[in-house]
């Protein structure tokens, strides 16, 4: 979370002339409804059955660039089809970083508690070694340098020969 996932994958897609999508948007496009209103309607595992349906499809396609949720790398399936149908890079971002860019987003559902950073460190404790089960490559954004972010991944594409 505040990883700069989609930010990142909309430059890089631009960058390499490929697809880009974000599931997130994704599932609210398909729904007609924001990812706050999934929660409050069908809670996390409503959201989550319908985020597993969606990478199962966007990670059969080819040649794109895909953000994920936070929270993809929660459920089993949805870590073997990123890993097996993809390369996948970790934008390592520390909880510190990532609450000074959500401190103010009101579009993260798990982020509307009274105390957001000790929801961040649980999260960030039980994510990060998912993550780097399944990461290709792992990359820092703590800098928030979006060119040297993009370089590497780029560089990563390259010496995996995507």
């Amino acid at each position: 979370m505040g990883a700069g996932k989609s930010t990142l994958g909309r430059h890089l897609a631009q960058v390499l002339g490929r697809p880009f999508y974000d599931s997130d948007k994704v599932i609210e496009e398909r729904t007609g409804a924001d990812i706050p209103w999934i929660f409050d309607m069908e809670g996390e595992e409503g959201f989550r059955r319908r985020e597993q349906d969606v990478i199962d499809e966007l990670t059969r396609l080819p040649g794109i660039v895909l953000a994920t949720g936070g929270g993809v790398v929660t459920r089993a399936e949805n870590r073997r089809h990123l890993h097996e149908r993809g390369l996948v890079i970790y934008l390592y971002t520390p909880v510190d970083v990532q609450m000074a860019r959500t401190r103010n987003d009101r579009n993260r559902p798990l982020l509307q508690q009274d105390d957001p950073g000790s929801v961040l460190r649980a999260l960030f404790e039980v994510r990060d070694p998912l993550y780097r089960e399944i990461a290709h490559e792992v990359i820092p954004t703590s800098a928030g340098n979006m060119k040297k972010v993009t370089e590497q991944v780029l560089s990563c594409l390259h010496q995996d020969g995507r």
